[in-house]
């Protein structure tokens, strides 16, 4: 199949903006892709649809993409055979891997059309924001091999990735994603959240009564114990074990012989009250024994028994028994939106960014963000400058979309904490590059530096230390809400009031 059939995919999907038409256009193409009968075609294909690549990282930076070759005129590039090359790109290691990393991008790029150009540079980059999806493959999946939604999302829960549903059920139907079974050792896809803006919106969506969880700041995991053997995974569902040994030996202190637990993993003080996320990633990279400790929400096997397809209330009586109160999250039944609100309020008070509200009657789930468990964060704000922005690629290609964005120093100038392209609608897109260039101080090939007037409401979820900025911090999860035309830049937000929101 040719690489340019996924690429003009891909743009489709980013011009449409009903789910309907997304999941008919994956359809179409994945049932071309399975006409080819190819398995490692089917998956590249898949993985592409989706915004990524098979080989996840490549080691191919920006840097690498900043001067590419003409396009070629005529599309002679195939699914199977890009996948060859960025296998290739990824393998490259030892003396002389850069230029050689760089020679074999120049001459894929060299081969790719305009459009088949665009595409391989969102993949590398993972930033093809084309609207497909988990829930939307998973959707396109079903309708391509004309099978239930239902038996491709249970599928994907217990093999933990959608290529390999998408090889099964289009090539093999609905009895070979029947065959799917929970295997402890191997990682199943996890349960995710929705958000909502207040407990009361979100206890409305999920009924009553429901579990009111502490939303921890940490490394989402997932344990698998089968008698001594105990592997760790990520949410993502890389193999954490080696670096995280006292989650390891958590799990082999409990009286069980096999088991899969849902949890988190974070740094707490000697009080045990939680440290910033970036002081448990970076313990987590440093393998510090006793330096994380594991938590645990859910349990998804327990001696035998598969627990996914029980209610939420069936799974927490079983965590409850098999693990120890110190190791399990805190965790309130409310029945009543003033029992949900003291939950989430006792959450803030120890240290917790928020809490997740979980439908009781829930089964452990996968696909698309549902209402069986949304979380409640409060939202911090800030009016930020905008200092410089970065010309955008794929459907940003020609408008100025990664804003820098800085504090306003008391004594004089603005200082740089960050950067951020979440939260930009296609209008605001527009708006903003026309802005931007009429404030252009120099326009560079990849950044625009501007005169700092304008004045940007961006939401975050909290403020870390940062060397990489001059002002010693930086926004986590930074994302634009609106730009502020009713206030000038020396009115925005200080360093000193950015400082004063961290926690060292």
């Amino acid at each position: 199949m040719l690489f340019a059939s996924v690429a003009a995919t891909s743009a489709a999907v980013t011009a449409s903006s009903g789910r309907r038409a997304k999941v008919g256009l994956l359809a179409s193409t994945l049932r071309e892709l399975a006409d080819g009968g190819d398995p490692d075609e089917i998956a590249a294909g898949a993985a592409y649809l989706a915004g990524e690549l098979r080989q996840r990282q490549i080691g191919v930076g920006w840097a690498s993409l900043r001067e590419l070759p003409e396009p070629a005129e005529a599309a002679t590039l195939t699914v199977r055979g890009v996948d060859a090359r960025l296998a290739e790109i990824a393998a490259c290691a030892g003396p002389g891997s850069q230029l050689r990393r760089r020679a074999l991008v120049t001459t894929l790029f060299g081969e790719a059309t305009a459009g088949e150009q665009q595409v391989l540079a969102g993949l590398i980059m993972g930033e093809l924001r084309q609207g497909a999806q988990a829930g939307l493959l998973t959707d396109a999946i079903a309708a391509a091999a004309a099978v239930d939604p239902g038996a491709v999302r249970r599928a994907l829960l217990l093999s933990g990735d959608f290529k390999t549903v998408a090889i099964a059920a289009l090539t093999g139907g609905a009895a070979a994603l029947d065959a799917f079974r929970l295997t402890v050792g191997r990682p199943l896809a996890p349960m995710l959240a929705q958000s909502a803006p207040t407990v009361d919106e979100a206890l409305t969506a999920t009924g009553s009564p429901a579990s009111v969880d502490a939303k921890l700041d940490g490394i989402r995991i997932q344990v698998h114990r089968d008698g001594d053997d105990i592997a760790v995974f990520s949410r993502s569902l890389d193999d954490l074990t080696a670096r995280m040994p006292e989650v390891v030996s958590a799990a082999a202190a409990l009286p069980l012989r096999s088991v899969v637990l849902d949890g988190e993993a974070l740094a707490v003080d000697a009080a045990g009250r939680p440290r910033p996320f970036q002081e448990t990633s970076g313990r987590a990279a440093r393998q510090a024994t006793g330096s994380l400790t594991a938590y645990f929400f859910d349990v998804l096997h327990l001696d035998g028994t598969d627990l996914v397809d029980e209610p939420g209330t069936a799974r927490w009586a079983a965590l409850d028994a098999a693990v120890p109160a110190e190791r399990r999250v805190q965790r309130v039944l409310a029945a009543t939106p003033d029992e949900a609100r003291a939950a989430y309020d006792a959450a803030l008070a120890a240290g917790q960014e928020g809490v997740v509200i979980k439908a009781a009657d829930a089964p452990y789930d996968v696909g698309r963000r549902g209402n069986a468990w949304i979380k409640v964060k409060p939202r911090h704000t800030l009016d930020l400058v905008v200092l410089a922005a970065e010309w955008g690629h794929g459907r940003r290609q020609g408008r100025l979309s990664n804003l820098h964005l800085g504090a306003r120093d008391p004594a004089g100038g603005f200082v740089m904490l960050g950067k951020t392209f979440k939260g930009l609608t296609d209008a605001l897109l527009a708006w903003q590059t026309e802005q931007l260039l009429a404030r252009a101080v120099d326009r560079g090939d990849w950044v625009v530096t501007v005169r700092p007037e304008l004045v940007v409401e961006v939401a975050f979820d909290g403020v870390q230390a940062s060397t990489r900025y001059p002002g010693g911090v930086t926004l986590r999860f930074a994302r634009v809400l609106r730009y502020r035309d009713d206030k000038p830049a020396a009115e925005a937000d200080t360093i000193d009031a950015v400082r004063a929101l961290h926690r060292p």
